[in-house]
């Protein structure tokens, strides 16, 4: 455990980051878990809708640095594909 001031101050704000990037990574997941779900039913409408839902969400994510910035490029670059190949069957 943390014995200095600055220590414990530093202690105090990983926690509260830990939680808060939590909380940002299930909200991502649930938003492509939205997409993937939409795309097994082969619904196209929904799955548009939930792609331009999951987009801002997973770019929002990596602008506060929870993602990096490429990884969260790939995920919405992988859903788009997804999206655009059910469109073309």
């Amino acid at each position: 455990m943390a014995r200095h001031l600055s220590a414990m101050k530093r202690a105090r704000q990983n926690k509260k980051r830990k939680l808060r990037n939590l909380s940002r990574k299930t909200r991502v997941k649930g938003v492509v878990r939205d997409v993937r779900a939409a795309l097994t039913r082969k619904n196209l409408e929904e799955a548009t809708t939930a792609l331009e839902k999951a987009a801002p969400v997973i770019a929002k994510v990596a602008g506060k640095g929870t993602l990096h910035w490429r990884t969260a490029a790939r995920k919405i670059s992988r859903l788009t594909k997804q999206v655009n190949a059910l469109k073309s069957s």
